[in-house]
């Protein structure tokens, strides 16, 4: 995954490519408005985090230059100012998110970890696998027309699923997307199984086919091509 930083600040620069090439990306950066408009205008890249306050212009008139020629691409706006109006006007103009300084750099991965599970499902509000339904917008499952009462962490545990359908997911993948760094001070990965146990129950009741398969020794997967008959 190709990324760009547009942050001025040398020390949280260097931080934030240093610990984000250790996770596997890739990372080009720029510390001013006009080296990051030279390099949307001239490249494209999975996501572009883009701070507010920058040498020689403004973090949000760059969202929006971005954003009239590449608009598929995802952004999330990062600012020292934690003020409504500014986080306001970046979602207006299309980021993805927007995270305050100080921040935990896990925590900006997640981010955008979700920004391009967002863009992986091109958009859209609706995402169906056969008889199921989700609505991102309002985090809702449907099984046909039928409301199924999830909680929101199996809500996330399905989007999960969908989003990598027909991938074999680990025990650990699943817990860290679910509960992020708390998960190492949990004893054991048990709960893992207890909440996939849940979800299969609830849309197996409201009359869906059971397509999370176990992976023996591995993990799960969602395979939209299972079937009871």
């Amino acid at each position: 995954m190709k990324i760009l930083i547009v942050e001025d600040n040398t020390e949280l620069l260097q931080n934030m490519v240093t610990y984000l090439e250790r996770e596997g990306y890739r990372c080009e950066r720029a510390a001013s408005y006009d080296e990051g408009f030279d390099k949307v205008m001239s490249y494209t890249y999975d996501a572009v985090l883009i701070d507010i306050m920058l040498p020689g212009g403004n973090g949000l008139q760059l969202l929006r230059e971005l954003k009239s020629v590449r608009p598929e691409t995802g952004t999330i706006i990062i600012s020292a100012k934690n003020s409504l109006d500014d986080k306001v006007e970046g979602l207006d103009l299309g980021a993805d998110d927007y995270l305050t300084k100080p921040f935990q750099l896990p925590e900006l991965q997640a981010r955008i970890k979700a920004v391009n599970r967002r863009n992986n499902l091109g958009g859209k509000e609706i995402i169906r696998i056969n008889e199921i339904s989700l609505n991102t917008q309002t985090r809702e499952v449907f099984v046909n027309d039928t409301l199924v009462d999830l909680t929101p962490k199996e809500y996330d545990l399905m989007l999960y699923f969908v989003s990598n359908k027909n991938r074999v997911l680990s025990k650990q993948n699943i817990a860290e997307h679910l509960w992020g760094d708390y998960v190492d001070q949990l004893d054991n990965l048990d709960f893992v199984y207890q909440h996939i146990k849940n979800l299969r129950k609830k849309l197996v009741k409201n009359g869906a086919e059971d397509y999370i398969e176990s992976i023996y020794s591995i993990g799960y997967k969602l395979n939209d091509r299972l079937s009871r008959a």
